[in-house]
């Protein structure tokens, strides 16, 4: 079984994911695939130079991806470009890590699967929910960024009713950690249950 973790930014996608780990389940972070998918002397890299020239390259030849962000986000055509260079990169990597995954089932952790219409791709889409103000308060403290910028990146994500339209399963993440833990596994049981039932 493959399941699909998503969520907003700041809903606790990755403290979830941490707590599913704990419990022996097999993740993959495509954010982190994605990232690593441009670092230098990669396959993505060189694709990158081709597409975008030395532009967005700080002075140790890095990409410099604060700069790439706030031009991506305001250019859709260079976001396509990109995109076009990531997605492929990250789809085999993700291809490969299921293929290869040793829990009884496993977890893509994709912020993105309503946006990228790619839901049918998984077996369950668990959310992890919450509200706008706590998505604010959460990316705030965590990336030091002022509730402005974090607007602009939610008002590109989709909206929360969007994501409620795709999930199997659901977690309302606007409590403690230890809440989010009880309801992780809940939900790794009941993925247990339904394992045993097929």
């Amino acid at each position: 079984m493959i399941v699909g973790l998503t969520g907003g930014i700041g809903s606790g996608k990755s403290a979830a994911a941490n707590f599913f780990m704990d419990l022996g389940i097999d993740i993959i972070d495509a954010d982190l695939v994605a990232k690593n998918a441009l670092k230098k002397n990669s396959r993505g890299y060189s694709l990158f130079i081709e597409k975008f020239g030395n532009k967005y390259l700080d002075n140790k030849k890095n990409i410099n991806r604060e700069l790439l962000r706030k031009d991506i986000f305001s250019n859709q055509i260079n976001k396509d470009i990109l995109e076009d260079i990531v997605h492929p990169i990250v789809y085999d990597e993700i291809l490969d890590f299921i293929a290869n995954k040793q829990s009884p089932y496993c977890i893509v952790m994709v912020p993105l699967i309503f946006e990228t219409n790619s839901s049918k791709n998984y077996d369950r889409i668990l959310l992890i929910d919450c509200d706008t103000e706590t998505q604010i308060a959460r990316s705030s403290k965590r990336d030091n960024q002022n509730p402005i910028d974090i607007n602009k990146i939610i008002s590109k994500q989709a909206t929360r009713d969007q994501r409620l339209s795709i999930a199997d399963d659901i977690i309302l993440n606007t409590s403690s950690l230890k809440d989010l833990y009880n309801n992780v596994l809940k939900i790794h049981n009941k993925y247990l249950e339904l394992l045993n039932n097929v």
